[in-house]
This record gives C-alpha cells, sequence and structure tokens, in this order.
C-alpha cells in the first residue's frame, strides 16, 4: 500500500493499527500455486487465524493447516452449513490437524470428522486409538533444520530410522496411517533442507513398502520464507529445487500436501504506529510509539524477526532507537533505527509484519492489541 493510503487509514481509524491487505493475500496464494502446482496447500492458521484472512483463502478454495481445536473451529465456521457428505468431504480433503500432540478432550472432539492428524510417538498413537479411532494418521519426522529462523525439530517429529516402526504401531491399533509429514523450520533460507528431508521420506516410503505399507501422501510443511530483505532466496528458485526433487522421488500418485504460512501473510500486513514520546539518552535519539513487542511487534521476541520502521516524513536519517508504550525494559522495537528527526504525534510504519504478529499480540499492561483493518476483500 502506498503512504497515503497508510496515512489515511491511521488518521480515520487511530492507532496503533494492524493493516491487512486481501489483495496481498491472494497474490501470494497465486504465486504459491503457480510456483508449486503439484502441491496442495494448507494455509497454516496458527500464522494469523484472523476469521476474515481465513474466508480469503477457502473462498480461494485452499486448505488448513490447524494446530489447536480453535483453529479447527475457525475454519468450521465457513463449512458448517454445507450438506453434511460435502461438509465431511471438506474436512478429510482439506484439513490436516498438524500438531502432534493433542489433548484428550480435543481428540474426542475432532473425532466425529474422521480427521487427518499428525503424531511422532508411541504414546500418542495410543492415545488416538482410544480417543479419535476414526482418525487417519500422517507420521512426522524429525528432519535438519539449518538455516531456520525458527527451529522446530528439537521439540517434535521421530527419528528416520524408528519411522517405520511407528508406522506399524499405528497399523496394529487399527489406525491407518496415510503418509508422512516433515518442517525444515519457520522462514527456511536453506533449500537443502528440503532436499534432504525429501531424500529421507523417500527412503522411508521404499521401507514402508518393502513391509506391506503403502503410504499415499506426503505433507512436506512450511518453511517457505518471506521476502524480508534481499538475503532471502527468490521464491521461484526454491520451489525449482523442490520441485525437482519431489517429481524425480515420488510418483505422481503420491499426493503432495505444504503448509505455507509466512510467505502467504507476511507482505500482507503492515503496521500503523504513533510517537507519543522522544528522548536523547545516551547521545542517541529515542522515540516511544504506541505499538510494541507485547502487541504487534511481538515477532521481535517469538520469532526472531526484525521489522524495519519507515517514517512518513523525509529528512536526513540519523540512528535512532524506538520502544513500545509499555512499563517493561523488554519492550524495546529496536535499537538501531535510520529515522530522520521526528516529533510527538507523527507516525511510522512496518511493512511486512503480517505473520505471527498480530497472532501473540497481548494485552500486558493495560495496553490493547493494535485495531485490525482488512482492505481490498
Amino acid at each position: 500500500m502506498n503512504q497515503k493510503a497508510l496515512l489515511d487509514l491511521a488518521k480515520k481509524h487511530g492507532t496503533p493499527l494492524f493493516i491487512v491487505d486481501h489483495a496481498e493475500l491472494r497474490k501470494n496464494y497465486a504465486t504459491f500455486k503457480k510456483h508449486f502446482p503439484r502441491v496442495q496447500a494448507y494455509y497454516a492458521v496458527k500464522v494469523n487465524s484472523d476469521p476474515a484472512i481465513v474466508q480469503t483463502f477457502y473462498e480461494l478454495g485452499g486448505s488448513f493447516d490447524v494446530a489447536s481445536i480453535q483453529e479447527f473451529r475457525t475454519v468450521y465456521q465457513f463449512i458448517k452449513k454445507l450438506p453434511a457428505k460435502a461438509r465431511q468431504d471438506f474436512i478429510w480433503d482439506k484439513v490436516i490437524y498438524a500438531n502432534p500432540i493433542k489433548p484428550i478432550e480435543t481428540l474426542h472432539e475432532l473425532d466425529p470428522y474422521r480427521p487427518l492428524v499428525t503424531y511422532d510417538n508411541v504414546e500418542e498413537v495410543k492415545k488416538i486409538a482410544k480417543h479419535a479411532p476414526h482418525a487417519g494418521l500422517c507420521l512426522r519426522l524429525q528432519v535438519p533444520n539449518t538455516g531456520s529462523m525458527v527451529e522446530l525439530s528439537s521439540k517434535f517429529g521421530a527419528l528416520p530410522g524408528e519411522a517405520v516402526d511407528l508406522i506399524e504401531c499405528g497399523h496394529d491399533h487399527g489406525l491407518v496411517v496415510e503418509g508422512l509429514s516433515f518442517h525444515v523450520g519457520s522462514q527456511c533460507t536453506n533449500p537443502e533442507n528440503y532436499v534432504q528431508s525429501l531424500h529421507l521420506c523417500a527412503g522411508i516410503f521404499n521401507e514402508a513398502k518393502l513391509r506391506g505399507f503403502d503410504l499415499k501422501l506426503l505433507d512436506i510443511g512450511g518453511g517457505f520464507p518471506a521476502a524480508y530483505d534481499s538475503s532471502v532466496p527468490k521464491f521461484a528458485t526454491l520451489a525449482k529445487k523442490i520441485n525437482h526433487e519431489i517429481d524425480r522421488l515420488f510418483p505422481k500418485s503420491i499426493e503432495i500436501l505444504a503448509e505455507p504460512g509466512r510467505f502467504l501473510v507476511a507482505s500482507a500486513g503492515t503496521a500503523v504506529s504513533k510517537i507519543i514520546g522522544k528522548a536523547n539518552r545516551n547521545g542517541k535519539q529515542s522515540y516511544y510509539i504506541d505499538d510494541g513487542v507485547y502487541h504487534t511487534f511481538s515477532g521481535v521476541i517469538f520469532d526472531h524477526c526484525t521489522y524495519h520502521l519507515q517514517s512518513f516524513k523525509r529528512g536526513t536519517p540519523q540512528i535512532c532507537a524506538v520502544f513500545g508504550p509499555t512499563c517493561d525494559a523488554l519492550d524495546t522495537i529496536s535499537l538501531a533505527e535510520q529515522l530522520p528527526d521526528l516529533e510527538i504525534g507523527e507516525y511510522l510504519y512496518s511493512e511486512n509484519i503480517g505473520a505471527y504478529s498480530a497472532a501473540s499480540s497481548t494485552h500486558f499492561n493495560g495496553f490493547p492489541p493494535a485495531k485490525v483493518v482488512h482492505v481490498n476483500r
């Protein structure tokens, strides 16, 4: 969005403001589908679970990766009025519950829908068999996360060497293991993570077949990077490399899934904030704004992400510090931002902040989250 449109929205709605551009959501989804024609895209709802965002992807024919019962309910709102068979077909074909560890209460609620769920250990198999026996299973593997901004392999994933035994365990408990899944880590800029993971999965597919288990699908997870800066590999280049390995290693009969999240929504979000205070501290100009790391800039803490702030006003830039509104010193957005001399009441904005940011915003210190405004719906 251009500066004038952002400024007009800030003056109309007040700040802090979180703007979601649905034209950008549609563009990103089309880009993903163009470069991955064989892959069914399951939007990772956790990245931003705003129902309006979910609705846009639903209207595009998208599928969904949910990781909690509330995320499942958010998706379910768009299909609850469908005829029973169409509703069930949607859940089976277009929803994966991709959290390997699930509360018993969640399994009870999911079971009537015959969901596809992930798992990575024997205890989870026992739990699913008892509390959601109609579920289909997808075994999550531990794979390399080298070079990813947020690694996930330390928390989830079965070792490749125990994979077929875990597939057999599911079978022995009366469950059907449909396939394998993996996740190379969030904001993955190392394509070799995908290459190595695909090779591991191909070996497990072959071993499973030799032991009598015919796997039907492969979920290559998320990690597709947003273009935060010039160091991020071109998406088309990454896709070409992944597609080559998929086509080389897996026959067309194998269904390929993916869980893009950050790539789909990061560039669709823009934060606009207002300067509420300024001071010169240790020779550095410091600005205090009405948004911070407990709110839209939460990705600074939880997502290891850097969001650059820009001014609507031109001027000679200087290295500044930018702090959020709370009384916690942790509420530091940047200690080295390039900004001109600004006054209290002027505005700043930050682009490419659609992923995880508002999703982990809080009411800490009594400051409410930014108001959300949707444009180009």
